[in-house]
């Protein structure tokens, strides 16, 4: 599962607010990997890309203490769109794919 979160900020401690966020939800069961990035052209534009084993373990990450302290605030800023998807194709260096199953109940 994906978790892709936008934010508007142009504040001189975003990226480190940021950080502390990203390493509350690392410390978390189910958190694959995670990273902060800038757009190159508009700098008060920001991404939070986490990826996670399963929705449930990023829904109780959540709900976890240190996260709530850390991120949930951050979280409460980003820009309203889509966040959560899940991964249907992963391409490795060279080209070896591997196809992922839908988790979704009903047809899009």
């Amino acid at each position: 599962m994906i978790a892709l979160t936008h934010f508007r900020d142009g504040s001189a401690d975003f990226a480190e607010r940021a950080g502390a966020a990203l390493a509350a939800l690392a410390a978390r069961p189910g958190y694959l990997r995670g990273s902060l990035g800038r757009s190159t052209d508009e700098p008060d534009a920001w991404v939070l890309l986490t990826e996670w084993e399963n929705v449930g373990s990023y829904r109780r990450a959540l709900g976890n203490y240190e996260v709530k302290i850390h991120a949930t605030p951050l979280l409460a800023a980003a820009v309203d769109v889509p966040g959560g998807f899940e991964t249907l194709l992963d391409v490795a260096p060279g080209g070896a794919t591997v196809v992922h199953p839908s988790d979704r109940t009903t047809a899009p």
